[in-house]
């Protein structure tokens, strides 16, 4: 091995290491910030390697392409919502997925290129990339609101399977060193209608678990490219984010109570008509919001639980503001956040960071459930499933067995709510109609201002 060789090695050695920490940090909201610095030290260091590496070609085109991905990058995030960073993820995962696919694709054109047993691997990580491509494509279409919740039709998962085996068998082929465009071209084609028809009857309620699952596959895709390049720092960016990825769905599936093929073949997170028609007992008890600030305002402890509600509404400055005029008042405040609120993982802890919350009174589910039955109020702004207690008592329910916060257990509830219909995923809210809950109607940012002049007055 020659010096500029070894030096690449070195440094993709040290880029390497960089992720790796940086992903550890990014395990607790405090250290995320460094932990994303870092792993973007190690990103720009190996790509900045890449360009020594000896015989590399093309080198105007990779170039434009940086500078295009860079520049495109860059204005989409500084100008993002933190509503639509769900979406913004399913998107970026997405083209990850593709871009380890369109290598594959290159090598599979030309087999001669590498080697024979590294074939079968570029194969494999041609349909991975594809089938996670096309699938955060539609993840981002429902997240959008450019397409309905779920699409189903009979014989789907059929017609699935028909595919996935048709795929293989093509693979197979493939990977033996045929190398005929147009077999290739419906290779490629099988693929992407496959992940668009896996992830069409995933409702809304499955995305933070779906988004997961297609974050491991696009790792685990551009690590198989990786080998295929002889890149160590792509085989180890790719087992590192395929290795999270698989650990965090694994946890989001738990946190439902689900295993991964629940999610991936049933039709839980689309709602349907018997859902929604779905008959509860007792009545909605609406609340003013003068009278939920007089409860807050003197009460001893109040436990906020946020949902894609809050974001949507862009409520959490003024949730935080509120808590803020609570703890004045000597109010002891906590927030409870469900591993799967909002339509990512981690939704919530985002945007309360941003808000300025602090990290020592945001609890998790098990940290905090046995806290509700001694607390006097419990203020649930934008969240559905995750407080929905048919998930303990009604085995019929979908979200039956699934982990929830114990608001209901609280003295009092109020529910901040848009208006009567039910949540994302279609399943009527049997808290709502509990005795000790009300509803207080509105749009989540006005209802917290309201909240914090009526606590104010007091």
């Amino acid at each position: 091995m020659d010096k500029t060789s070894l030096l690449v090695a070195a440094v993709y050695f040290v880029a390497a290491i960089l992720f790796i920490l940086g992903l550890k940090r990014m395990s607790h909201p405090s250290t995320a910030r460094a932990g994303i610095t870092w792993a973007g030290f190690g990103m720009i260091a190996a790509t900045l390697a890449t360009f020594f590496t000896p015989k590399l070609g093309n080198l105007d085109l990779i170039i434009i392409a940086i500078f295009i991905g860079s520049t495109i990058a860059y204005i989409s995030a500084k100008r993002v919502a933190m509503t639509d960073m769900p979406q913004m993820i399913a998107l970026y995962n997405g083209m990850g997925g593709g871009a380890a696919a369109a290598i594959a694709a290159v090598y599979l054109l030309e087999p001669h290129v590498i080697r024979p047993d590294f074939r079968v691997l570029a194969t494999i990580g041609a349909i991975i990339g594809t089938v996670s491509f096309s699938g955060s494509l539609i993840a981002f279409a429902k997240l959008q609101g450019w397409m309905r919740k779920a699409v189903r039709f009979p014989g789907q998962q059929y017609l699935n399977l028909v595919l996935f085996i048709g795929i293989i068998v093509i693979g197979v082929y493939i990977s033996m060193g045929h190398t005929d465009l147009y077999l290739i071209a419906i290779f490629f084609s099988m693929a992407i209608i496959f992940g668009v028809l896996m992830t069409l009857p995933i409702g809304g309620a499955d995305m933070p678990v779906v988004i997961s699952l297609y974050n491991a596959l696009t790792g685990l895709a551009v690590g198989l490219e990786g080998y295929v390049l002889e890149n160590p720092a792509m085989i180890i960016a790719g087992t590192v984010v395929g290795a999270a990825g698989t650990l965090l769905t694994q946890l989001m599936a738990k946190a439902m109570n689900r295993p991964i093929s629940n999610v991936l073949f049933s039709s839980f997170g689309a709602s349907s008509s018997g859902a929604e028609d779905e008959e509860v007992d007792g009545s909605l008890k609406p609340i003013e919001a003068d009278d939920a600030g007089v409860m807050m305002a003197f009460a001893n402890s109040v436990i906020i639980i946020p949902g894609y509600g809050m974001a949507v509404a862009q409520a959490q400055h003024k949730i935080w503001e509120m808590a803020k005029v609570l703890r004045e008042r000597g109010v002891n405040v906590k927030f409870a956040i469900h591993p799967v609120a909002g339509r990512m993982p981690g939704h919530m802890n985002v945007l309360l960071a941003e808000a300025g919350v602090p990290y020592d009174i945001i609890y998790d589910l098990d940290e905090i459930n046995d806290e509700f039955s001694k607390t006097d109020v419990s203020l649930v702004i934008g969240a559905n499933d995750v407080v929905n207690p048919v998930a303990r008592t009604n085995p019929d329910s979908p979200i039956y067995g699934m982990p929830i916060l114990n608001a209901d257990k609280s003295q009092n509830v109020i529910i901040i709510k848009r208006g009567k219909g039910a949540g994302f995923s279609g399943i009527e809210n049997a808290l709502f109609y509990q005795d000790n809950a009300r509803m207080l109607y509105g749009d989540g940012q006005d209802m917290a201002a309201d909240l914090i002049n009526a606590i104010k007055a007091f």
